[in-house]
């Protein structure tokens, strides 16, 4: 008789997680800016002992140029295991791998080879847009009852975006998932306090105008992202709604907690229109309802504007951007990229509104270029996508945002490349000098994935 047991990458618990094998291998989605040849997935070895450690090893081109592949996932995860999972032994098994632009999604099989995926299906727009309305997926994340993938906006690159799901069995698109949005128009980000029955969402801004990269008039007018939105998780129901005001624009990456107990979590705010810092901000419980405490800011560096983009000559700064953050499994360590200035922030959050600064590294950036041990010359791009291990001892990440706002800010173009950190665990972090990916010239790579995963894909319900 078959005895059908969870999927051994499932932990109930993070304590529990961070106690998992190391990864091997690390999934990253790559696109042609050009959009000229198809996007890949790219497969690196990241294991030290390997002949192949920091290489390239496998590669899956996808079927259409002009995807732009941007975010992804699994398709099932540790949630799985929470007490009102359906399918506690859905195996870990696909990435869900969605294009940005073009609004196709592709499932990915990483067996019976992982380093040699193979397409198991193809979600081609029409489906989508025909099922939910929306289209540009954004976010993926693997839940209980099924994947839950966030939408930039409707079939015409309009307001408003949302969130649909798909089955994470036979992967067909199942549809909308809000049934009251309230006064959501903007979309962006999306994850979830599982023990608070709570999804929380953010804001970037509808596919036409963030497709041809960031317009000027509509940032500097206050018009992309400021908001986090509540949500109730079962009744798919608007329950509140944050403004940050109109001097933080873009309110992008969410970040809760791990542990199920509490009920808090992180977001960035890219950018202030008062003095170009980024800033850092802890959403929390308070009474019967969400707060939100700016803890973290990081101000623009002066620099000359003869080493400056167009766009940013006549402020005579460089903004840090903070584009990406990441939350270590065991809620102890936050992860901010500054994709502007080339710096990679460590912070101790084990009180998340007494952040303390323990570890920083540099390279990149806009006027610093700094380099790499194991690079040739001076870098471009900056930190950007970046993700952490279970046992929180390593960190990955790599440089490129998005196409059409890379020139912006990079006008000379940029050239990809990912590296790794390697963590102290009482704080402070450190260049890997025998990890360095030289990106291939075709493409710049963005989001990472680790194999059995990783500090920004699982969700538990146990403590």
């Amino acid at each position: 008789m078959v005895q059908w047991t969870p999927d051994p990458t499932f932990y109930p618990s993070p304590r529990l997680a961070a106690k998992a094998p190391a990864e091997t291998l690390a999934y990253v989605a790559a696109f042609d800016p050009e959009r000229k040849v198809p996007d890949s997935l790219a497969v690196v070895d990241v294991d030290p002992k390997s002949k192949s450690y920091s290489k390239i090893v496998g590669k899956l081109d996808l079927t259409h140029p002009g995807d732009e592949l941007h975010h992804f996932g699994w398709n099932a995860c540790s949630s799985c295991l929470c007490p009102n999972a359906p399918h506690p032994h859905v195996e870990r098994r696909y990435l869900i791998v969605p294009g940005l632009r073009s609004s196709r999604i592709y499932v990915i099989d990483t067996k019976p080879d992982p380093r040699n995926p193979k397409f198991h299906k193809i979600i081609e727009p029409e489906e989508l847009i025909e099922t939910t309305g929306y289209s540009r997926p954004h976010t993926v994340h693997c839940g209980p009852d099924g994947i839950y993938v966030s939408a930039l906006g409707n079939a015409a690159g309009d307001g408003p975006g949302g969130v649909f799901l798909i089955d994470h069995e036979t992967f067909e698109v199942l549809g909308r998932w809000e049934v009251d949005r309230g006064p959501q128009r903007l979309a962006y980000d999306m994850w979830w306090h599982l023990g608070y029955d709570t999804v929380v969402t953010s804001e970037w801004g509808t596919p036409n105008t963030v497709e041809n990269g960031l317009v000027p008039e509509i940032l500097l007018g206050a018009n992309y992202g400021r908001r986090l939105h509540f949500w109730d998780l079962h009744k798919r129901k608007h329950l509140q709604e944050i403004d940050f005001g109109p001097e933080y624009q873009l309110v992008f990456e969410l970040r809760p907690a791990h542990d199920p107990t509490k009920a808090y979590g992180f977001v960035n705010a890219v950018i202030s229109l008062k003095d170009l810092s980024a800033s850092i901000w802890t959403w929390y419980r308070d009474g019967d309802k969400w707060a939100v405490k700016k803890i973290i800011e990081i101000p623009a560096e002066p620099a000359d504007p003869d080493l400056l983009p167009p766009l940013l000559e006549g402020f005579k700064a460089v903004p840090p951007l903070v584009t990406d953050i990441d939350l270590s499994v065991d809620d102890r360590f936050l992860y901010v990229s500054c994709w502007g200035t080339g710096d990679l922030l460590q912070y101790d959050v084990s009180d998340p509104f007494a952040p303390k600064l323990v570890g920083k590294v540099r390279i990149g950036g806009i006027v610093s270029r700094a380099t790499h041990p194991a690079a040739n010359g001076h870098l471009n791009g900056g930190p950007q996508m970046v993700e952490i291990s279970r046992d929180g001892k390593r960190v990955y990440f790599t440089n490129s945002l998005y196409g059409a706002v890379d020139p912006q800010f990079y006008p000379e173009g940029i050239d990809g490349w990912m590296v790794k950190l390697d963590v102290d665990p009482g704080g402070g972090i450190a260049f890997d000098p025998k990890f360095f990916v030289e990106w291939p010239k075709s493409h710049r790579p963005h989001q990472i994935r680790l194999e059995g995963g990783d500090s920004s894909s699982d969700s538990y319900c146990y403590p």
